[in-house]
């Protein structure tokens, strides 16, 4: 039987638009002996050194269109700097070879002032997840990424670990009243939230924003699909804390992950299209496209994507204000970062835009929290201020299996297994999501030794995840 791979699966490999993927189609459609699996790893291979297929019988005629393409400079082609500086890199020997060179692409871009790969690195579109990137004056869409304002936040309660498992039925019960999951869902009539953020004057910035304020307000307060959860876990401080003033203990504490949901992911679409016309790089920098901050365009994405945060923020909110009031409990310690922004900040003594894309702010001081899995711990920490690493640390453990591969390999026993040996209680959240499918987050943390201190370690216990294995919308 012929390899079943259509062109949307080629364009996902990162191949450019056009009569290329027609010609890696023809190619798909003779037999040659190749399973799905196989041709698609031969593709993979092609488009990354095509210079090692230019004789080849099956593949060179495609090898040679992609180098022909990447050659190919319109009249406004800006080119890459060919003796970049060199990134900071912390785990290096776990991260994949696909996430490196996007880091290596990424310094050759003119505008690039430093860079840090983060030890959760994997590979993304443009700039990788895990990659932290400080530009001069220029902003980049992907380098923020899509789900615009993604972040943690976490509620430490007054209730002491022991209530937690003599009451696990009504924590179940609050989790499922008070949460809402997958693309696209919402909230309609009397259930929708209220909050400032939908006064924020952004919205009416231009016609494409303010068209964007319905769906915002229908999705205010939800978590989206994809690895977006809430949950409650025990947060073990091994000693007390002066800055937080949490005595040593363990308390139950809220911890919830999303971002910006439909809103967001619009708006990183919208304006990564306008900067990939405005700015012509070569192929393989394509999804690195960046706006001036001095231009209009710029300015626009920078308002739209500050108004995104913000709304994150705000779906946070409202969760952890009616979980609380759902438990009548007093909440000792609120911790919030984001991940997926760019930030105005002070490096080396110039000012540049830091893009955290799957990478959290760790300035000396500054409070984060870096998940594991479903299975695994996330710690609360407090940044070093590394400057290697452009103050970051990574932003929980990091995949080490693709979604599709982790739903190919993991089977839902295996899954049952890891949970129950963990005492976990799971409500949604597909295979694509499994605990295996991430990396191993004690060596991820012991790999950022240099950037954060850890505060507390947080045992998942009852997590709930979108149960239709959708993405962000």
């Amino acid at each position: 039987m012929k390899t079943q791979i259509n062109g949307t699966d080629i364009l996902e490999l990162g191949f450019p638009e056009g009569k290329i993927i027609g010609i890696a189609l023809k190619i798909n459609s003779k037999r040659n002996g190749f399973t799905r699996d196989e041709m698609i790893a031969n593709f993979k291979n092609v488009l990354e050194t095509p210079e090692n297929y230019i004789d080849d019988k099956i593949f060179s005629k495609l090898a040679i269109a992609l180098i022909e393409k990447s050659n190919e400079k319109p009249e406004d082609f800006i080119a890459l700097n060919q003796n970049p500086n060199a990134y900071s890199a912390y785990g290096l020997d776990h991260i994949e070879d696909g996430a490196r060179k996007q880091m290596e692409v990424a310094m050759k871009l003119p505008v690039t002032v430093a860079g840090a790969l983060m030890p959760d690195a994997h590979q993304g579109y443009g700039l990788p997840i895990g990659g932290v990137l400080a530009t001069k004056n220029a902003i980049i869409p992907y380098g923020v990424g899509v789900d615009i304002g993604c972040r943690m936040a976490l509620s430490v309660y007054d209730i002491p670990e022991d209530f937690y498992f003599e009451n696990e039925a009504k924590f179940k019960k609050e989790l499922i009243a008070n949460s809402i999951f997958g693309a696209g869902h919402g909230f309609h009539g009397q259930y929708k939230s209220d909050h400032a953020v939908l006064e924020n004057d952004t919205f009416n910035m231009n016609p494409f924003v303010k068209n964007l304020k319905d769906k915002a307000w229908s999705q205010l307060g939800s978590s989206g699909g994809g690895n977006h959860f809430v949950e409650f876990g025990i947060m073990e401080f091994a000693q007390d804390d002066a800055v937080l003033k949490i005595p040593k203990g363990k308390y139950v504490a809220l911890l919830t992950h999303s971002g910006s949901r439909g809103m967001g992911a619009t708006i990183a679409g919208h304006y990564t299209k306008i900067a990939k016309d405005e700015c012509k790089l070569p192929e393989v920098a394509k999804n690195l496209a960046y706006l001036d901050m001095n231009s209009q365009l710029g300015q626009e994405y920078w308002m739209a994507m500050n108004l995104a945060g913000d709304y994150a923020s705000a779906c946070h909110e409202i969760i952890h204000n009616k979980m609380e009031r759902a438990l009548g409990a007093t909440i000792l310690a609120k911790v919030e970062n984001h991940h997926n922004f760019a930030w105005k900040e002070i490096w080396n003594g110039e000012e540049v835009i830091v893009h955290r894309k799957g990478a959290t702010p760790a300035g000396k001081g500054v409070m984060g929290i870096i998940p594991g899995s479903m299975t695994a711990p996330g710690f609360l920490v407090r940044g070093k201020g590394e400057e290697n690493a452009i103050n970051s640390a990574s932003h929980g453990a990091g995949r080490q299996m693709s979604r599709t591969q982790a739903i190919k390999n993991i089977t839902k026993t295996e899954m049952k297994s890891i949970l129950q040996d963990h005492g976990v209680t799971l409500i949604g959240a597909g295979l694509d999501e499994a605990p295996m499918a991430y990396k191993d987050i004690n060596q991820v943390m012991e790999a950022q030794q240099d950037l954060v201190d850890v505060v507390a370690k947080f045992t998942p216990k009852l997590v709930r995840m979108a149960d239709d294995g959708s993405k962000e919308d």
